[in-house]
Order: C-alpha cells, then sequence, then structure tokens
C-alpha cells in the first residue's frame, strides 16, 4: 500500500511541475506590490483558469499523499 501512494505521489508531483511550467508568466513579479494593477483587473483566458485550477488541486493532493505518507507509513 505504500509503494501505491508513493507512486501516486510521483505522478502528482510531476503532473503539478508540468501544470506550473504550462502557465504563462505573468511579468509581474515584486512590481505588483507597489501599483501594478494588470496582474489584479486583468481577465482571464480558459486555458490559464484551467491551468489555474489545476495547478490548485494538483498541490492540496500533493500535500494530502505527503501527510498521509508522513504519519501512516
Amino acid at each position: 500500500m505504500e509503494t501505491f501512494f508513493m507512486i501516486l505521489q510521483f505522478i502528482v508531483s510531476i503532473a503539478l511541475i508540468g501544470a506550473v511550467l504550462m502557465q504563462e508568466s505573468k511579468g509581474e513579479g515584486l512590481g505588483s506590490i507597489g501599483g501594478g494593477s494588470r496582474m489584479f483587473f486583468g481577465q482571464k483566458k480558459g486555458s490559464e483558469q484551467i491551468l489555474e485550477t489545476a495547478t490548485t488541486y494538483l498541490a492540496v493532493g500533493f500535500l494530502i499523499l505527503s501527510v498521509v505518507l508522513t504519519v501512516f507509513f
């Protein structure tokens, strides 16, 4: 069972890396702190929204799998 969770975590981690790398760079960096409003008021395209949602779910899945592997195995 431990091996199954480790393989699943590996697959989720590779998918998470891929989702992050496929996202378009915003180009804002820390400049958004000083008043750059393009990052906050820009409309997101369909693919950007899908990648952002996938990144969120994959990150949460990776976190949960890490906790499960640490606590139970």
